[in-house]
């Protein structure tokens, strides 16, 4: 039988800030891809618009870019989960790390870790930032597809919108069209990846127990289980 997962926008806010806001260890989602912030310089030429110069790391690959942001502009921003691990051994070009709750071990590549593998010694805990529910690398993405029944849950921009506010966020943002727009691209970037799930359901305007319900359905019957 295989596991079911899906992935959900009704579950979270997308966090956003602006390039006002960035700073080293900040995780940006950037065309679906995790990048975390490593150095940063705002820069007020003599002539022109103020703008943000930028190395990012990326999250998986351990890629190191340089961007150009323009002044006060919003960029999205990335879940972290952070968890306490204990580095346990080397292994070829990866680092393994275990969960101290669950004892789960996990590897970490030798780009991710970078210049941090220098203070690293066997049985010494350490903090190891995860990236959350969104699923970012088209990589990461086949393969839940390939081994996990996937359902994309997804509701439409003005009920997503409401949502965030219901969940306590009170800034200005229901009625601002910029903030409007903003969230109707972010979630279009998202539906490459996710439409591609084997179920999917319109959650919009549709109260928790009848999402729940219809869900239940849905994966009953794609994996043939008796009701």
């Amino acid at each position: 039988m295989q596991r079911a997962r899906h992935t959900s926008e009704q579950e979270s806010d997308t966090p956003v800030a602006t390039t006002n806001d960035l700073k080293n260890g900040l995780v940006l989602n950037i065309d679906g891809q995790l990048w975390t912030v490593i150095e940063f310089q705002h820069v007020k030429p003599g002539k022109g618009p103020a703008f943000v110069r930028t190395k990012l790391k990326n999250v998986l690959s351990g890629k190191v870019v340089d961007k150009t942001f323009n002044a006060g502009v919003k960029v999205e921003t990335a879940n972290v989960d952070k968890r306490d691990m204990q580095y346990l051994y080397h292994d070829g070009d990866s680092y393994v790390f275990m969960d101290t709750t669950s004892y789960d071990q996990i590897p970490v590549s030798d780009a991710v870790v970078g210049g941090a593998k220098n203070y690293l010694l066997e049985n010494q805990e350490a903090v190891i930032a995860i990236p959350g529910g969104l699923v970012s690398d088209p990589a990461t993405f086949n393969e839940l597809l390939s081994h996990n029944t996937t359902v994309w849950l997804f509701a439409d921009p003005q009920d997503h919108m409401s949502r965030v506010v219901a969940q306590g966020d009170m800034r200005p943002m229901a009625a601002s069209r910029e903030a409007m727009e903003d969230l109707k691209s972010i979630l279009a970037g998202r539906a490459a990846f996710y439409s591609k799930s084997q179920l999917k359901l319109d959650t919009s305007a549709q109260p928790l127990d009848d999402t729940f319900q219809a869900l239940r359905t849905m994966v009953r019957e794609l994996l043939q289980l008796s009701a």
